[in-house]
């Protein structure tokens, strides 16, 4: 089987990973999947560097030099399905016409509505299947006017990593500056109004009045950096929160925490929120959205009513002065991380989805 995926996302976030951990797994199961991607994009790069066949087109001019390059790619009958990934892969793959051709699967990880307009009522239509990553999602996809019966849930999957060894703790956080054994609380995420992360430096500086030593380690870009970095000031904790921007070597953050806080407010499932419970940290989230399909509270994780200041540090806390729950905490999200979230089980369960519709 040959699957064509298009993503035309030019920056790194969690579809992205979850494409080329796709492509990645499909070849290891001897299916040459080809990428579509945009010219210069990190996705582009990284399929590259992994041995992935990729095909570089402009996004620009409404999609149409992305739509021609699929329907040429369709020409010779070797691709025998198309997976859009995101919404720009989605307009670029029905304007080739790929649904009277071949399956089409559209991925869709938001929980904002399909938009109202003919075209984008059209293009989801138009959908052999439409893979939701979360049960949350898939209810909000359905009740914006996508049929039912052509959604699956297929949840992301997250890397499992080796157990982090004391040496590389140390190591981790002198990269951060780290140089105490004071509690590093972090969150992975673009920086944005609706990520929270606002709520989190305000939690942190009512924690430093027990553990003056706590800080912040935020991983990520975004518009309202600026923001946090005036918020943090204004709240004395400029040495206290670790703005590292974007991290290509995610695994140097989750190595160095002792907490994962992820206070996102609008979100279709939380690729690092799985990272992080990936590797064993105790991590909080919200009652909101999908996250209570990952995180069964006090059992896996801590789910608070809303992302709240006072909600986040009272969690917090809790995992600190109560340190064997906190362990056993991070034990047990990261065995529902293999057992749930794992890559595998994604592309087992991706590949089912094309094995159907092809026999179909």
């Amino acid at each position: 089987m040959i699957p064509l995926v298009v993503d035309l996302e030019t920056e790194w976030r969690g579809g992205q990973n979850q494409a080329l951990l796709l492509l990645k797994g499909l070849y290891e199961r001897g299916h040459p999947a080809e990428l579509l991607t945009a010219e210069g994009s990190a996705l582009s790069h990284r399929a590259s560097n992994a041995g992935i066949c990729v095909h570089r087109v402009s996004r620009d001019f409404l999609r149409l030099p992305a739509a021609a390059k699929i329907w040429n790619l369709l020409r010779d009958g070797r691709i025998e399905l198309v997976h859009a990934n995101e919404a720009h892969g989605v307009t670029a793959a029905w304007l080739a016409g790929v649904q009277r051709r071949v399956p089409f699967v559209i991925s869709r990880r938001v929980g904002y509505p399909i938009g109202k307009s003919v075209v984008a009522r059209a293009r989801y239509n138009s959908a052999s299947c439409i893979l939701a990553n979360s049960h949350w999602v898939a209810e909000q996809t359905i009740a914006s006017g996508a049929k039912r019966e052509k959604l699956r849930v297929v949840y992301e999957g997250a890397s499992i990593s080796a157990q982090i060894t004391p040496e590389q703790r140390l190591l981790a956080r002198a990269r951060w500056g780290v140089h105490d054994d004071g509690p590093l609380l972090g969150c992975v995420g673009v920086l944005l109004p609706d990520k929270g992360q606002e709520f989190i430096i305000r939690a942190l500086s009512l924690l430093r009045r027990d553990f003056p030593n706590a800080r912040l380690l935020l991983a990520g870009e975004g518009s309202q950096r600026s923001e946090l970095e005036k918020l943090a000031e204004s709240l004395d904790l400029s040495e206290a929160v670790i703005f590292a921007g974007f991290v290509k070597d995610i695994g140097s953050v989750y190595e160095a925490l002792d907490i994962f806080l992820f206070p996102a407010m609008f979100e279709g499932l939380g690729t690092s929120l799985l990272a992080a419970m990936g590797y064993g940290i105790p991590s909080i989230a919200s009652r909101r959205c999908a996250f209570p399909e990952i995180i069964e509270n006090e059992k896996s994780g801590l789910l608070v009513e809303e992302p709240e200041t006072q909600l986040i540090l009272e969690a917090t806390r809790r995992f600190l002065i109560e340190p064997q729950f906190a362990r056993q905490i991070g034990e047990a999200g990261r065995r529902e991380i293999e057992l749930k979230f794992s890559v595998d089980r994604m592309v087992e369960e991706t590949l089912a989805v094309y094995d159907r519709l092809l026999r179909q």
